[in-house]
């Protein structure tokens, strides 16, 4: 994998029709502009602008302030009309044509069923939406002649105790759409090990979850999640960099955490976009994914929340490019480490990566 072999930057519409996998994407966090206004209507929610353009505006300059607990106060509006059945559903089947549209040909989106509940919907009433809403949209994908797979993963909020109840209902889930599990929120102050019970449990269960750490919190936060928690995957993870010395020559020497997560291949769910807005990461091109990216972590790109950071997973790609030069045989394995990290069945993450990635990728670069 060398971008020197591919000196001509991608351009904009071969990174779109590109197949693309999608670990980490938040379902509160990708809602169209148009779509928050119109709910918000039904709802009676007052929101802090009353046109898309504006709104969308809106929301991508209150995210971009360099704090993870400001970018996450943006989420009040948009869990705010999130909560009856049918919204739910209708957000959800967005998503997907969204993300079809964009080339993503595998996604796993998350969200705590614990916010939408205000409106007296049940846990699993709001499940049942999201599968509805997925459904609906795969099907509107493959009548437009795009295919899709998604799935979902339940969280629980790491400043809230009910993990143990989210984890029971993703288990009870897991053969209707549910694929995993995940905790989020703020991490200064709220450490995974204060879920332990639901870990543990998930063990017990055989079942996937992977776990927000070290984005606004460093190695402390990766290390808990891993070696305390057991976490099959790391959403972001962006903080192991500071287990990693760079030396004046460039060569790189890796700390324990470091060489650990590597040598164990558990995934980086790195969100570029995301985490410079959160102050993660001051640029684009100061993003550790490059350095990571080399010593070949298990690196995947996503989008985190679309509407938020006013991206997609083509805009968090061709940042990539821009800033690294990157080219086709690098999106390609960003994608495949990708669908290996994924929690679907083992035999259907080879097929899709045998017959929709690499062929895919395979048209890509046969056009020079």
């Amino acid at each position: 994998m060398s971008a020197a072999t591919e000196p001509t930057a991608l351009r904009r519409d071969r990174i779109v029709r590109a197949p693309k996998v999608l670990l980490h994407d938040h379902l509160d966090g990708g809602l169209r502009p148009q779509t928050v206004l119109e709910l918000a209507a039904g709802a009676g929610h007052r929101l802090p602008a009353d046109d898309a353009e504006s709104l969308g505006r809106w929301f991508a300059e209150s995210a971009d302030s360099g704090s993870l607990e400001r970018y996450l106060e943006t989420f009040d509006h948009t869990v705010g009309v999130m909560q009856t059945a049918d919204a739910i559903a209708r957000v959800a089947r967005e998503s997907v044509e969204d993300l079809a549209a964009d080339g993503v040909v595998y996604a796993e989106v998350r969200y705590a069923p614990e916010q939408h509940v205000k409106g007296g919907l049940a846990l699993d009433d709001v499940v049942d939406a999201v599968r509805r809403g997925f459904d609906e949209g795969v099907q509107v994908a493959a009548d437009r002649g795009q295919t899709i797979v998604v799935r979902q993963l339940l969280t629980a909020m790491r400043h809230q105790a009910r993990s143990r109840e989210i984890a029971e209902l993703a288990v009870a889930w897991r053969d209707r759409g549910v694929a995993g599990f995940d905790i989020a929120g703020a991490e200064a102050g709220y450490p995974p090990t204060r879920h332990l019970d639901a870990f543990e449990y998930l063990q017990r269960e055989n079942f996937h979850f992977t776990i927000h750490a070290g984005e606004g919190f460093g190695l402390p936060s990766i290390w808990q999640a891993i070696q305390w928690c057991g976490a099959d995957r790391l959403g972001h993870g962006v903080r192991i960099v500071d287990d990693i010395t760079v030396h004046d020559d460039g060569t790189a020497e890796l700390g324990r955490l470091a060489a650990y997560v590597r040598d164990k291949r558990i995934p980086l769910e790195m969100c570029p976009s995301s985490n410079v807005q959160t102050g993660a990461a001051d640029s684009i091109a100061e993003h550790p994914i490059k350095l990571l990216t080399d010593l070949r972590f298990r690196v995947t790109v996503n989008t985190d929340n679309r509407l938020m950071s006013h991206t997609s997973l083509s805009d968090e790609f061709e940042h990539l490019v821009e800033a690294f030069g990157y080219g086709v045989a690098d999106l390609r394995w960003f994608t495949i480490n990708a669908m290996k990290s994924s929690f679907l069945p083992f035999d259907e993450r080879l097929a899709i990566i045998d017959e929709v990635i690499k062929p895919g990728y395979a048209a890509l670069a046969a056009e020079g």
